[in-house]
């Protein structure tokens, strides 16, 4: 399985480092440390908000995921968002976490953005490393993309979309991207919606890589959806020296008299595993709650 973790600048790394990034581990050695990203815990442990036009299934939600996190170790940030029965649900919505991979949908995001405003279709090599980034989380793919982009073309992106809170990753640690749930549902509200940012076919795109997931990274989001609901999902993992294993995962479903987006954001797990628990414990209750609304 390709690592979805940071990049990693290896001409720059000695032979020891060089050989624990072919291992897959010493991340944290590696990578800057980055003072104050994640904001210190409040006094008082924010709870799930949420709010439905659809009657008794805010209250339900909100009971459910609360259920669901309790007794959970690590920093848990939730969102979700159904279009058809106008609801939303909010925890530590403007946490920022390391993207991980998950900032490749933003990647992806950016350079069709770029495309349309120079009026032009991507290249047979843009597209074979968009699918290998988006499908198999490559980061050699990933790495090639961001430094095409370049920070202002990326910046450009978040601007056009929004994302005030997403600041992207200095010198080429694009794993490093400070994110937020605020923002990562904005973008999934992109994808899935007509807007004047990303155009029909790029949204179409977009839903079909994250449509295309390898089967080893499908976890996360995705579990506990219905049959007969689509689904369109990107995850995220990182091992740091500090807050333990990063594991996100942001996904986009519709089917079933429903069209949601979930996105959970977590670090301070003590493995990689812990963490997709404690998003699967999350999604099998929003997917649960919302089938049967």
């Amino acid at each position: 399985m390709t690592h979805g973790t940071s990049n990693e600048k290896s001409k720059n790394l000695s032979g020891r480092a060089r050989a624990l990034v072919a291992a897959g581990v010493g991340a944290g050695v590696l990578i800057p440390c980055i003072v104050g990203a994640s904001p210190a815990a409040a006094a008082t442990a924010p709870t799930v908000s949420c709010t439905s036009a659809k009657a008794g299934l805010a209250d339900k939600l909100k009971r459910d995921i609360t259920a669901a996190l309790a007794n959970r170790k690590g920093t848990i940030a939730v969102g979700l968002y159904d279009r058809s029965t106008n609801t939303t649900c909010a925890l530590r919505a403007s946490s920022a976490y390391d993207s991980a991979s998950a900032v490749k949908v933003t990647v992806l995001a950016a350079l069709l953005w770029d495309a349309k405003k120079h009026d032009r279709f991507l290249t047979d090599r843009e597209v074979s490393l968009a699918k290998a980034m988006i499908t198999k989380s490559d980061n050699a793919s990933t790495s090639t993309l961001w430094k095409q982009l370049g920070l202002t073309k990326i910046k450009g992106f978040l601007t056009a979309a929004g994302m005030t809170q997403t600041k992207p990753g200095a010198d080429g640690y694009w794993g490093l991207t400070q994110i937020t749930v605020t923002d990562e549902q904005k973008l999934l509200k992109l994808i899935t919606a007509k807007n004047t940012v990303l155009s029909d076919n790029s949204r179409a795109y977009i839903l079909k890589l994250m449509g295309q997931v390898i089967s080893s990274q499908r976890w996360g989001t995705p579990y506990g959806a219905p049959s007969g609901v689509s689904v369109a999902v990107k995850n995220g993992w990182l091992s740091r020296s500090t807050h333990g294993w990063r594991v996100h995962s942001v996904g986009a479903f519709k089917g079933g008299g429903h069209d949601y987006m979930i996105t959970v954001l977590t670090h301070g797990n003590s493995t990689m595993n812990y963490g997709i628990t404690t998003i699967q414990g999350v999604a099998k209750v929003i997917h649960k709650d919302l089938a049967a609304s």
